[in-house]
Order: structure tokens, then sequence, then C-alpha cells
């Protein structure tokens, strides 16, 4: 039986709209979608109409009711559709409307991908009354780069209080501002918040949006545990009030993430800690920043395994005063413009502390003929010296890589 179920077989319980859209979904995806768990229709110029109708299909009772004891043959689990992309799909407000009640028609639809769209605030405004029904199990939206302003932060703000499964946001390049932030807060701050994942990059945040951030995470730091605000400008007041937070022990955060002019990103996880510290303008914003994002790690230095320093010119000292503060299992120094006698500072240190580094990437540096006595770490299993000028180094590469205690791989 299961050999001759085709799409006309299971799409005749569907009604008008329903049955087309899965016809044409069929016609990309070359699948039934009626028997997908994850549709990717992300770069297809499918405009509002065709979302309608899909969202007709993703909606469908009789799907549910008429059919799904002939779909059922082909799968273990049901025929639901859970991850659902549109990505880039040339959509406006228009799709928000039919997709709002998708999320209010007891679908299961945990994942809802709208990026690269130019659905505006009047958009989300409409997205809003299908996010806060209780028939609503979405769990991961995202809405980066969709011409948002701070008045979609109100409506998710609304979302966010209520009892809603969202656990993932993500808003990434939009105009949000200040302004935005603050809306935004007064959700993160509702007891009712289970936001366990903020994405904020690119959003013209300067240093009142990480004030009212950081306030918001400290009355109700239960639940957030990953926070992204690369591309941003907190300023030096800014990097202080989330550096601040690093040493609070009632912080839940796990991963914070923050690229500025000063700063390019700093991330503290519990099972893959990474801190990222991007370029500096001047060695005045680089000391500084550096100062605070020090003092937190200093607070609790044995939680950080990952650090990536890459891009920056962080100097003997910097380097020399990182590894021996930090029990890392990977460090990434890529486009440091690290020099030989840096190298050996490095290869010192390392050697100081072996037990934890695992892997090393030293790529596109200044480490010359260093790069063997850096080989000579037989502790490591992951070493990346592409691009560094290691002359006849280069010759005496095989032999440690063939010695039987070597690890590298």
């Amino acid at each position: 039986m299961a050999g001759n179920i085709n799409v006309l077989t299971v799409s005749r319980f569907l009604g008008p709209a329903a049955e087309e859209a899965c016809q044409y979904v069929t016609g990309i995806v070359g699948k039934n979608p009626l028997l997908l768990r994850e549709l990717n229709l992300s770069e297809h110029e499918l405009g509002d109409t065709r979302v309608n109708q899909i969202s007709a299909l993703l909606q469908d009772k009789h799907l549910l009711t008429e059919c799904w004891y002939q779909v059922r043959v082909f799968v273990n689990s049901p025929s639901t559709v859970h991850h659902f992309s549109l990505r880039k799909c040339g959509l406006t407000e228009e799709s928000c409307s039919a997709l709002a009640t998708v999320l209010r028609s007891n679908s299961s639809l945990k994942e809802l991908d709208m990026s690269n769209n130019n659905l505006q605030d009047s958009g989300v405004k409409k997205l809003q009354n299908g996010l806060e029904n209780t028939n609503c199990t979405l769990q991961k939206l995202m809405l980066n780069k969709c011409n948002l302003t701070d008045k979609s932060c109100s409506a998710l703000a609304t979302v966010l209080g209520s009892d809603t499964n969202l656990k993932e946001l993500n808003m990434s390049n939009n105009n949000l501002q200040d302004s935005g932030v603050k809306l935004l807060c007064t959700g993160l701050e509702s007891v009712k918040c289970k936001l366990e994942i903020l994405r904020l990059s690119d959003c013209s945040i300067t240093e009142e949006g990480y004030k009212a951030l950081a306030s918001a995470l400290r009355s109700n730091p239960s639940h957030l545990i990953e926070l992204d605000l690369t591309g941003n400008d907190p300023g030096q007041s800014g990097v202080k009030e989330l550096s601040d937070l690093l040493q609070d022990p009632n912080y839940q955060l796990k991963t914070l993430s923050w690229e500025t002019v000063a700063v390019k990103s700093v991330t503290v996880n519990d099972s893959e800690p990474e801190l990222i510290v991007g370029q500096f303008l001047s060695p005045a914003a680089e000391e500084a920043c550096c100062s605070a994002l020090m003092s937190a790690l200093n607070l609790n230095p044995s939680h950080l395994r990952e650090l990536n320093l890459s891009k920056n010119k962080l100097g003997d000292s910097g380097v020399k005063t990182l590894i021996i503060v930090l029990s890392l299992s990977v460090f990434s120094l890529c486009e440091c413009s690290i020099t030989e006698e840096q190298g050996l500072i490095l290869t010192s240190a390392l050697k100081s502390n072996p037990s934890h580094l695992r892997e090393l990437d030293l790529n596109e540096n200044k480490i010359k003929d260093t790069g063997l006595k850096i080989l000579s770490l037989q502790f490591l299993k992951e070493l990346d010296l592409s691009n560094n000028k290691i002359g006849k180094s280069k010759e005496q590469l095989i032999e440690v890589l063939q010695g039987s205690d070597c690890n590298l791989r």
C-alpha cells in the first residue's frame, strides 16, 4: 500500500488552496510536504500568495483527521512540519497574517524562520496574534533583517510576557535602537518569560540599551542562557555593565557575545565556553575593555574552556597574561600578527599548563621557524599553522607528525 500512495492520493482530502500548495511545494523539494518534519523554502520567490496557500496546507484539518491513516505507513511519527524556513522569499506583512493563523491552529510548528523578508513592524504585529495564542507551540522565531524598529519590540515584549512557549528569538540586523531594547526588556523581566536565547546583533544598540539589558537580566536571571549583542556599540560603560554581570553569582547567562569598535565579542559558556575579542581602535580602548573583561574572568576562570582572540594585536604581555590566567582547551589566535618572539612566549606559557589545551589555531601569523617549537607541544590534538612562513621548519614537520608521541590530527 505504501508504495502506491503519492501526492495526489494524500492531497485528495485537502482543501483547494492546500492541495495546490501541496503540489507546488512537492515540485520544489521533490517530496510530499505532508511527509516532512522540516520544510525549507528559503530563497524561493514565493510571495505572499504562495505563503497563504502553504499556510492553508499547514493548518488543513482534513490532513489530520482523514488522511493520516494512509500517511503513517511512511513514517514512524506524525506527518507534521516542525521546522519551516521562509528566509529571503520576498514576503511582506500579508504573509504574517496567514502564518499567525497557522500558529493559532494547534499546528506542531516549533521553528519559523522569516529572515531577510520585508515584514516591517506591521507584520510582526500580525504575528503577535498567533504567538501569544495558547495553541501556539512555536519555540524558535527568526526575524533578522526584516526591516523592523522599536515598534516590533513592543509587540514581542507582550508575547514574552504571555504564556508563550517561545525559547529563542532572533531580531538581528534590524534598527531597534535603545528604545526598542528597553521595550523588549519589559518582556524579559516578566516571570512568564521562558526565553533562553536572544540575538540582537547589529541593532544600533548603545550603552543605554546595554544598561537596560543588564538590569533585566539581574531582575529575572532564571531562563536566558545566551545573549548575542555583536555589532553594537556599548561604549566603556556598556562593557562594564556586562562585565559586572559575569561576576554576579546569581547570573545564569552561559553565553554572552558582543562585537563593537572596542570589543569584538565575549562568550562565557559552561559547556563550550568561548571568549572572542575583536579589533580595537586604540591602545586606550583596548586596555580599558580588556581590563574589565579580565577582571570578570579572573573571578572564576575555571569555566572558560575556549578562547578566540583572532584579528587582534595583543602584544607580548597580552598573550602571556591570558595564557597564564585561563585554563583553556581550545585557543584561537588567527591573524594576530604574532611574531617569532611572541610565539616563543606562547610556547613557554603553554608548557607551564599543558594538561588542558587540545586545539591551537595560529593561522596567518608571522611565526616563521618558531612553528616547529610549537609543534613540540605534544599534548595538542589539533594545530593550525597555515599561512605562516615557517621556512626550513617545514622539512622537519613530517618527522614530528610521524613521532609516536604526537597526538596531532
